[in-house]
């Protein structure tokens, strides 16, 4: 999978993305991560890429040539015209789902405003899905784009060490993960739950059915409404919100 981010900050999203994890999936091949320089289509002497809103206002805005000329020449070099994200808090927000949608991707492009924002007609002519990491407001769309890139990733077959991993975290099924535990046993007092030390394979699965459902409804109650359940498990949902409601 390929990822092209058009960005004022190169540096920026390589050195961050090019570690851990992500960083050696690209060693290995599996993805591949480019870094754009929108300043390089600048047709300004001074490498200028932004000016004066029309109609005034506050702050400078992104023009529209130096980007559609970047993303044009990355068409003509990968001889398609990729999907492009622009980040922005007035786009959906990004999940789990989004995520498994855009990971069919072979190729995506992220446009990664900067300033006041980015003139309209450049969003018109390249933006293909307007998206947000949540309901507040940052410098650019740089630690988005790589937010995204990194949850994408994981969804890329061989990029985990283990591949269940990425279909058991948290929003599998629409649940919160279950707790774990690792070495050592006892903690400042604190044990690992039997269950876990039972060997019992099958009591240990159900075990951790339970406990994402007893999460999410604790923290994440509106993602029950899509939660993939069984019928014994949607008897102990029922059970577990009587008990709660008990409580309150």
């Amino acid at each position: 999978m390929n990822f092209h981010i058009l960005t004022l900050f190169p540096e920026m999203v390589l050195q961050g993305l090019n570690t851990s994890i992500i960083g050696r999936a690209v060693e290995k091949q599996l993805i591949s991560i480019e870094a754009v320089n929108i300043r390089d289509y600048s047709t300004d002497k001074h490498n200028h890429v932004d000016d004066y809103p029309y109609g005034g206002g506050a702050g400078m805005v992104m023009q529209p040539g130096p980007i559609c000329d970047a993303y044009e020449a990355l068409c003509e070099k990968t001889g398609k015209r990729p999907r492009v994200i622009y980040m922005t808090p007035q786009g959906r927000v990004f999940n789990q789902r989004i995520a498994e949608e855009l990971a069919k991707e072979e190729d995506l492009v992220f446009l990664c405003g900067h300033y006041e924002g980015v003139d309209e007609r450049a969003l018109e002519l390249v933006a293909t899905d307007y998206l947000s990491v949540g309901d507040y407001v940052l410098t650019g769309g740089e630690l988005p784009a790589m937010v995204m890139i990194d949850c994408i990733s994981r969804l890329v077959p061989g990029v985990l060490s283990n591949d269940t991993s990425a279909e058991i975290e948290s929003f599998h099924d629409n649940l919160l993960e279950y707790p774990q535990y690792t070495r050592p046993e006892v903690y400042r007092d604190k044990k690992v739950p039997d269950i876990l030390l039972s060997g019992h394979h099958k009591k240990i699965e159900e075990w951790r059915r339970q406990q994402s459902i007893q999460r999410t409804a604790e923290r994440r109650p509106d993602l029950l409404k899509d939660a993939c359940l069984t019928k014994k498990e949607q008897e102990f949902l029922k059970e577990l919100l009587g008990n709660m409601e008990k409580t309150e």
